[in-house]
């Protein structure tokens, strides 16, 4: 095992939010289904789906992550399937859709909270998260979890700058800081690439998008099943 340098301890640990501290991707896929059902006589299920995403790819430089930009992509893609021909009700339905999302209750995790709580105040904890900044906040608020954090950076996306300018901000820099997420993607590989810890939470459902290898030969690189492993991980870091 590589082992954490006892001259930089770890100070500092960030935290994804969507599927990794509360539940976010299964509204998500229960309303593409629903939409794939308005288009049903335009397109066959698979064909929906695929368009859909090719929109989502193409739209992401322009609207960026989150229930806005996927309600825009929904729309341009029952359009594009129907050639214009989509009805206004259609539309309405898409439109309700998208503000179902952004006002469903917050469903926070198992062992997030006692997670949380259970390293505050022994490290500086920061939430992490990309996506729209109005939605990010409102579940931020509803969740209840907003007063564990020392400081939070909703952003446009996650790379290793990313990382190297929050844990320089509000830590010691990455080498002594850790990110935890269900992406690899967005919050581990990256964050491994920034000199972080990067901790893999894994989700049943990700993304495709969010889809990649693990970074198994990476010596920063861990695996947890649940949160509730990660306080004894950190304190076996520190017993090396």
């Amino acid at each position: 095992m590589t082992i954490l340098p006892s001259k930089q301890p770890l100070t500092t640990i960030g935290f994804d939010a969507d599927d990794t501290l509360w539940q976010n991707e299964q509204f998500f896929r229960t309303t593409e289904q629903h939409f794939a059902s308005l288009l049903a006589e335009h397109a066959e299920g698979h064909d929906i789906h695929a368009r859909l995403l090719e929109a989502e790819k193409r739209n992401l430089a322009l609207y960026g992550f989150g229930i806005k930009g996927f309600t825009l992509s929904m729309i341009e893609t029952a359009v594009e399937i129907s050639e214009g021909r989509v009805p206004a009700s259609v539309i309405r339905e898409i439109l309700a859709a998208g503000r179902d999302m952004l006002s469903h209750p917050v469903e926070t995790l198992p062992n997030v909270r006692e997670t949380l709580e259970e390293l505050a105040g022994t490290y500086r904890l920061i939430l992490i998260t990309k996506g729209d900044l109005f939605d990010q906040e409102r579940k931020l608020a509803q969740s209840g979890l907003g007063e564990l954090f020392d400081a939070v950076e909703i952003v446009s996306d996650k790379t290793a700058s990313t990382y190297e300018r929050i844990f320089s901000r509000h830590g010691d820099g990455p080498d002594r800081a850790m990110m935890i997420g269900n992406s690899l993607k967005s919050d581990v590989v990256p964050a491994i690439e920034a000199g972080s810890w990067g901790v893999y939470v894994p989700h049943d459902l990700t993304w495709v998008l969010e889809h990649v290898d693990e970074p198994t030969d990476a010596p920063r690189f861990r695996r947890l099943e649940h949160l509730g492993e990660l306080a004894g991980l950190i304190d076996d870091l520190k017993a090396c």
